[in-house]
């Protein structure tokens, strides 16, 4: 009996819970902005100058939602984070989205409780050394001292990749991605190994950038997106179709300027993206004009990406659209 009404009490907690995390959308309103967390300095996806002022391609994520939700992209607020902290951030509710650099991975969909809910960066690791070193393959790394940052899936990467190739190595973990460059700099490590994205925008921060290169191999899949907690499916559906709006956007040439006039056009796609059709931000618990308001306030996926990511010199690659070479694709709104 005792056992009985315990896993009743748990239960009811359960349910409780449950019904308290399902209401991010009415939490977000009544606060009036999205709490966004993000990376602690990483040009091009989250980064901060020196007046506060947070740009990035995960930054313009967070931004579009806040304009699907508010009609202002103005309307978010940003926690960084280190790798370490990112995950209980999210799940005790510190942060509405986390938009940060972040792995897809099996574990973290079920074991964390969270949910991925896209992809808005299709990354690989790879390791970048000093040119004086003379290595030309990470295949010559035997013995090596590897610098990475801990809570992430690099340590178990590159775990991965000397030991199915019977090579030894020493690695070296900070919790802070900066504590991270700044011993590669000063040569505690030969190596830094981290996504091949965050190895072009760390380099920026070395006292010699072209003194260092990053080796040909790509040692993993690191499909990088936006995460929610599990159990609010409104939220969790806010934040997917915010990204499937821009990748949208892009491929039926909807742009920040030619917005408001593509509302008039004949094309049955844009106009239920653009809701001038349908009713598919009510769905959402949202305005129709959602999707208009994202793409005014920080462009389509393309837009995003030529202002935050290409200046590291990253080519579109596999982030190019699939009609274009790529493997970026959005459902359709319909």
């Amino acid at each position: 009996m005792k056992k009985l009404l315990t896993f009743a009490i748990a239960a009811g907690a359960m349910a409780i819970t449950g019904l308290a995390s399902a209401a991010t959308l009415d939490d977000v309103r009544t606060k009036g902005y999205v709490q966004c967390g993000v990376s602690q300095g990483l040009p091009g996806f989250s980064n901060a100058d020196d007046s506060g002022n947070w740009t990035g391609i995960d930054v313009d994520l967070c931004r579009a939602v806040a304009a699907a939700i508010f009609g202002d992209g103005d309307k978010v607020r940003f926690t960084p984070l280190s790798a370490k902290q990112r995950f209980t951030a999210l799940s005790s509710g510190e942060i509405d989205i986390l938009s940060r650099n972040t792995t897809w991975t099996m574990t973290r969909d079920t074991q964390l409780g969270l949910n991925f809910a896209g992809v808005n960066y299709y990354d690989g690791q790879g390791m970048m050394v000093p040119s004086g070193l003379g290595v030309k393959s990470a295949m010559e790394l035997d013995g090596a001292n590897i610098c990475t940052n801990t809570g992430t899936t690099t340590e178990l990467n590159i775990t991965d990749f000397f030991r199915s190739n019977k090579m030894s190595f020493n690695l070296v973990a900070f919790e802070k991605a900066d504590e991270v460059v700044a011993a590669y700099d000063a040569g505690r490590c030969d190596v830094y190994t981290t996504d091949r994205s965050a190895l072009a925008a760390q380099r920026t921060k070395l006292t010699d950038p072209n003194a260092h290169k990053v080796l040909p191999e790509i040692i993993s899949k690191e499909p990088l997106g936006p995460v929610v907690r599990q159990g609010d499916d409104q939220w969790f559906n806010i934040v997917r179709w915010t990204l499937n709006a821009l990748i949208n956007a892009e491929e039926l040439g909807v742009t920040q300027s030619n917005v408001q006039s593509m509302k008039n056009s004949d094309n049955p796609a844009i106009k239920r993206l653009l809701g001038t059709e349908g009713n598919f931000g009510e769905e959402l618990g949202l305005e129709n004009n959602w999707a208009a308001n994202a793409i005014q306030a920080v462009g389509n996926y393309a837009e995003s990406y030529e202002k935050t990511v290409a200046p590291l010199g990253l080519a579109r690659g596999v982030n190019a659209l699939w009609s274009a070479g790529g493997i970026m694709y959005a459902p359709p709104v319909r």
